[in-house]
């Protein structure tokens, strides 16, 4: 899969299922890039093994549950890999209709080879366990996930498209308290509502539990503790739907909606309201003014993180233990010798470049 043929004859160094991509060569294995080409390259390989997913969606209660879900609904398709076209840092142009402004690059965007759009992904490769969970016993390890601006965007953008037929049920349930507020940059004035606007944004993802949908691949590499040797199941993919992944900076803002001052997950929830009230009564939304007025004296480089302890909680699955992928596999997934592209002095290329090299080594 993904292999070309250079002059020689010689393979040239690929990663399974990528065929049709904007990344091509070297493009696949640098930095900032090798940390979303080989998620989808194990997503294709596990896609053409028969594997599922691990689906982390919300139900009536606004949980977070678990239970499978098959790659062709998280891409979108059953056209199988090869003849899928992967655009990494793009733009998911269908969604550009309900923003004022720019909607900017999501990390992934599954396409067909005659360019139509099928889904928008954004994509986090997770450490198991964390620095933080990785002295406390392995059913409570967990991953840190940073969420970036564009993730919020997108996960608000992507509830908007499917709710698009329903604009005049949500004009009823965000106005009564959007019109009241005069002042988004306003702390104080946020802080006045918070806890309204959560309220009505959970009586609405209640309403609206059936569009949740796939948004965030999460996969997963496990390693022997803190060291840099994978464990013996070593890959496993997450897909967290918008809904679910927006308990993220949810709960947390329940949890601190009666604080004096506004922290990112509550910042993050006030935006989200924002955005559906814009949404729900013009129809489109302010996207930049929503991002650089609603900043609370908050550093603008990340929406928020969470750690292990955290994402273990809401990542309550036996995959998480164990997770599908056996660390052999690595060979079938970095081809023709694209190890030697990685680089050692960052922690995920070093334990992937030894792992194969050894199992090479091996098979001579």
């Amino acid at each position: 899969m993904g292999e070309k043929m250079a002059d020689n004859l010689e393979p040239e160094p690929a990663l399974y299922g990528i065929s049709n991509s904007n990344r091509q060569n070297n493009e696949l294995w640098g930095k900032n890039q090798f940390n979303s080409t080989f998620p989808v390259s194990l997503a294709c390989y596990m896609r053409d093994n028969k594997k599922t997913a691990v689906y982390l969606h919300l139900d009536k209660n606004l949980k977070v549950i678990a239970q499978e879900i098959s790659f062709d609904k998280v891409f979108g398709t059953e056209i199988p890999n090869e003849d899928l076209y992967f655009a990494f840092e793009s733009k998911f142009e269908p969604y550009s209709v309900y923003s004022h402004d720019d909607i900017g690059n999501i990390d992934l965007v599954v396409k067909t080879k005659s360019n139509d759009f099928l889904m928008p992904l954004e994509v986090k490769l997770t450490v198991l366990p964390d620095s933080g969970t990785s002295t406390k016993p392995e059913s409570q390890w967990g991953s840190e996930i940073v969420i970036r601006p564009a993730t919020t965007k997108y996960c608000a953008l992507g509830i908007a498209n499917s709710c698009k037929n329903e604009f005049d049920d949500l004009r009823k349930r965000f106005e009564p308290i959007g019109v009241k507020i005069q002042e988004w940059s306003n702390e104080v004035e946020i802080l006045t509502h918070i806890g309204r606007m959560l309220d009505v944004i959970d009586k609405f993802q209640i309403n609206y539990l059936t569009c949740q949908k796939p948004f965030l691949m999460q996969p997963v590499w496990k390693t022997q503790g803190q060291t840099p040797i994978l464990a013996e199941h070593a890959f496993d993919i997450f897909i967290w739907s918008d809904f679910a992944l927006s308990r993220l900076f949810l709960d947390n803002a329940q949890a601190c909606k009666n604080s004096k001052s506004i922290n990112r997950q509550m910042r993050s929830a006030a935006r989200f309201f924002r955005f559906m009230y814009h949404l729900s009564t013009t129809g489109k939304v302010p996207l930049a003014r929503v991002y650089t007025q609603m900043t609370f004296g908050l550093q603008t480089d990340k929406e928020f993180a969470v750690n292990g302890s955290v994402t273990n909680r809401y990542m309550k699955s036996p995959r998480l233990l164990n997770p599908a992928i056996h660390k052999d596999s690595v060979a079938e997934i970095i081809l023709n010798g694209g190890e030697k592209n990685l680089k050692p002095e960052r922690r995920f290329d070093q334990t992937l470049y030894f792992t194969v090299a050894n199992q090479n080594a091996e098979k001579n």
